[in-house]
């Protein structure tokens, strides 16, 4: 979905994944600080919107999702992951019920696996799966914002900010009312600095919960009978996760930031030394310069001095070892 917002002065288009919005309008810095502040808003109009209907939708996506559902009250934000039989991240949703109608904001291009899930598994319950996307548009709103959200919208509303499941034929109106705008560069900049995974960025094909730090806030320990729990449970009770999710302060003498997928190894080691780690999200930020999230091994010692790639690192704990 490419969105109308991208006509807006000085918007720069975003690259890969995050492709049909703004990756900035000018000013990353200025946006991130407005941000901050609780004005503006951020256009996510590229993510994917998938809603569940009928009666039985609580107690069905109960049984599915690793989060406790079943009682969620009108109007309260949660989140939930689907896990692969051996416990590895498939999805994560970001939802909220209106009291009919369960909406969940998902990554971008992943609503079609994600639903073609969902209706494998509806069997006789009373639910109703469908996309979204193309009619509703997700809008940001920073912690702290003064905005009024229309009345067509429904509001997911965190600790982080409110999210709105707005009508996309609404967007540009409300874009008009709400600005500034601020690009997805200074959204991921602000959830780097408050160490919130994301599919795809700090997952691989092999991420459990428990190395992300989603245990409590999208897992919920005293429930069952969802696929993937037996390797919950068995982290949770018996062992410790094999890699851990860290906050990164990189060396702001270096012009370039280590990408997704950059390799880290111990400091003292060099250049050869063995690989204990890989860079998942890195960002400059209006305060703190340059900073990243990475996985690394559990351990790594909380204390080492890393490098991503060439670029020297200090590591604060997310996840403990």
């Amino acid at each position: 979905m490419k969105s109308p917002l991208l006509s807006l002065p000085g918007a720069v288009p975003a690259e890969g994944v995050d492709e049909g919005v703004a990756a900035h309008y000018g000013d990353l810095f200025r946006e991130q600080r407005a941000l901050a502040d609780g004005t503006g808003f951020v256009d996510l109009s590229h993510r994917g919107v998938v809603t569940v209907t009928g009666d039985d939708r609580l107690s069905w996506l109960h049984l599915l999702l690793t989060q406790h559902v079943s009682d969620l009250p009108t109007g309260q934000a949660t989140e939930a992951l689907i896990l692969s039989a051996n416990g590895h991240i498939e999805h994560a949703l970001y939802l909220v019920d209106d009291g009919t109608t369960v909406w969940a904001h998902v990554e971008p291009g992943s609503q079609e696996a994600l639903i073609a899930y969902l209706e494998s598994m509806k069997f006789f319950y009373r639910v109703e799966v469908a996309d979204r996307t193309a009619d509703t548009a997700l809008v940001h709103l920073p912690a702290g914002s003064i905005a009024r959200p229309p009345a067509s919208a429904v509001v997911r509303e965190t600790t982080y900010g409110r999210d709105l499941f707005l009508p996309r034929e609404e967007l540009e109106a409300f874009a008009a009312e709400a600005g500034p705008a601020a690009g997805i560069l200074a959204h991921e900049a602000l959830r780097v600095e408050q160490h919130r995974p994301r599919l795809g960025f700090e997952t691989d094909h092999r991420t459990i919960p428990h190395e992300l730090g989603w245990i409590g806030t999208a897992v919920h320990l005293q429930k069952g009978c969802y696929r993937g729990q037996e390797t919950v449970a068995r982290v949770q009770n018996l062992g410790k996760p094999p890699r851990r999710l860290v906050f990164l302060h990189l060396d702001g003498s270096e012009v370039h930031l280590p990408p997704n997928g950059a390799e880290i190894r111990l400091a003292d080691d060099g250049p050869d030394g063995r690989k204990v780690g890989f860079v998942t999200t890195s960002a400059r930020h209006h305060e703190l310069g340059p900073v990243a999230l990475a996985l690394v091994k559990r351990n790594v010692p909380v204390d080492a001095r890393l490098m991503a790639e060439e670029t020297a690192a200090a590591q604060e704990t997310v996840v403990e070892p």
